[in-house]
């Protein structure tokens, strides 16, 4: 018989952003929010992202079930990423982060840096956001 042992009890809060924390990981989701995306458009559209700190970075959001990668046998060789339905359920949370964060760049005068993508704003797809909100019920009691 096999002993197994009780995982420890620990922090949501802690867990959650170990998920999701660090310098790129919101931003890989906020991004393949507006769709799939093959790995050199995440590279292009992830300013300052280097090759081993994006790769590094799908990995773990892969690992954790937030986003899933799809190669295809072909060539050239072509991978995609997209989130997954736990991924989704991340994106309104993060919309409140990116609310109060630009409320607090703007008291101190910091200027806020948008890019587009496919016909949204990359720091501020609030139009999906708010789909999503209705469509996934995350506020529910």
């Amino acid at each position: 018989m096999k002993n197994s042992v009780d995982p420890l009890p620990q922090c949501s809060v802690d867990y959650a952003f170990q998920r999701i924390g660090g310098k790129y990981k919101g931003r890989i989701l906020w991004h393949l929010y507006a769709g799939t995306c093959r790995y050199g458009e995440l590279r292009k559209n992830i300013l300052g992202v280097t090759h081993k700190m994006l790769t590094q970075a799908l990995r773990e959001l892969e690992k954790d079930g937030l986003i899933s990668r799809q190669a295809f046998v072909e060539l050239p060789p072509r991978v995609e990423y997209s989130l997954t339905a736990s991924g989704y359920e991340l994106i309104p949370f993060i919309q409140l982060l990116s609310d109060w964060a630009r409320k607090q760049m703007a008291s101190q005068g910091i200027p806020t840096m948008h890019k587009p993508i496919q016909s949204l704003s990359y720091c501020a797809p609030e139009k999906k956001v708010m789909e999503h909100q209705e469509s996934v019920s995350v506020f529910a009691s």
